[in-house]
């Protein structure tokens, strides 16, 4: 399954502009043009934060080719978010008032959000305001009719199609779980390395009263820190790295993990063993990923009938303008 996902990386690096976009307006540099894009520019702050987005998304930092790689597919995606939205706007397209008000609904239930107020709770944990993440997401639906009306009705995907992925990604999983709960120390923005020392041994601290026998989530509410029950999580569904840090724990046991957001407290709970899903269980949601691969796809193949029509001039140092 994970194969399929490296498909997407159009998509995946789509979702990371869309959801921090705003927060570009706070990075902290000198700011200077990195990229034309007909009558609109790409500065380094916008592309700085849009990486950024990634690695914290992606839980690691990228270092010498590879962090220039990264930089380069973030800008490559802000030129090509640019142009979309610019057609977008050329078309008229806008979101009205009842769609935003079910989108913001569909979301609240995906993420177990009871009413608007915890919806502003999880919004502000993520830095930000509820005018921000309805900004966003009307440029994702925006996208996301932009691409129907662009490459058409969804792509056919045949039943052998979706009996090979099954048969390659599906059929041998154990069906594993772990039940999961963390305890949250965030770094807030502009965190120094001292205080990230300092955080660290808060980190240590609560730690030890968990070691001593105080609950997880007493230990939580002790030191006024965000506790989560993640509940059952698939192992497939994990990084293979962090299935390897969890698998040397113990039911109840607790271990720290260092994040680029912070530091996180990870109680194993409990592990169950389950059966593999049937064919007829997991191919609609193999089916919806070949066809939103295939879609992705097309997609980038008509954002290209839109760069050649477009004046783009690449001032990042180190990338050579593209003929």
């Amino acid at each position: 399954m994970k194969i399929i996902f490296r498909g997407l990386l159009t998509l995946a690096l789509t979702c990371v502009l869309q959801l921090f976009m705003v927060r570009m307006s706070a990075a902290e540099v000198v700011d200077r043009i990195v990229a034309e894009v007909n009558d609109e520019i790409i500065t380094m702050s916008e592309l700085q934060a849009a990486a950024k987005s990634m690695e914290d998304k992606a839980g690691i930092k990228p270092k010498g080719k590879e962090e220039k790689d990264v930089e380069l597919q973030m800008l490559e995606a802000l030129i090509d978010r640019k142009l979309a939205k610019a057609e977008a706007k050329r078309r008229g397209m806008t979101i009205e008032d009842k769609e935003m008000a079910a989108a913001l609904e569909t979301f609240k239930k995906r993420n177990n959000l009871p009413d608007d107020e915890a919806l502003k709770n999880a919004l502000s944990k993520a830095g930000l305001t509820l005018k921000e993440f309805k900004q966003n997401l009307t440029d994702q639906m925006i996208q996301e009719r932009l691409v129907t009306i662009a490459v058409g009705a969804k792509s056919m995907v045949s039943e052998a199609e979706v009996r090979q992925i099954y048969e390659e990604h599906y059929k041998e999983r154990s069906g594993a779980q772990m039940h999961l709960r963390a305890i949250r120390i965030p770094f807030p923005p502009g965190t120094t390395e001292a205080q990230k020392v300092e955080l660290k041994k808060k980190a240590d601290t609560v730690l030890a009263e968990i070691n001593n026998g105080v609950s997880f989530q007493d230990a939580a509410k002790k030191f006024s820190l965000e506790e989560t029950d993640v509940g059952f999580v698939n192992q497939t569904d994990l990084d293979p790295k962090l299935v390897e840090f969890l698998g040397r724990l113990k039911p109840k046991e607790v271990a720290p993990a260092l994040t680029p957001e912070g530091i996180q407290l990870i109680q194993l709970v409990e592990r169950r063993s389950g059966q593999a899903r049937s064919f007829e269980e997991a191919a609609p949601e193999i089916r919806r990923i070949l066809q939103q691969k295939e879609m992705e796809k097309r997609f980038s193949e008509w954002v290209k009938t839109l760069r050649e029509k477009a004046h783009i001039k690449i001032m990042l140092s180190g990338v050579a303008q593209k003929p």
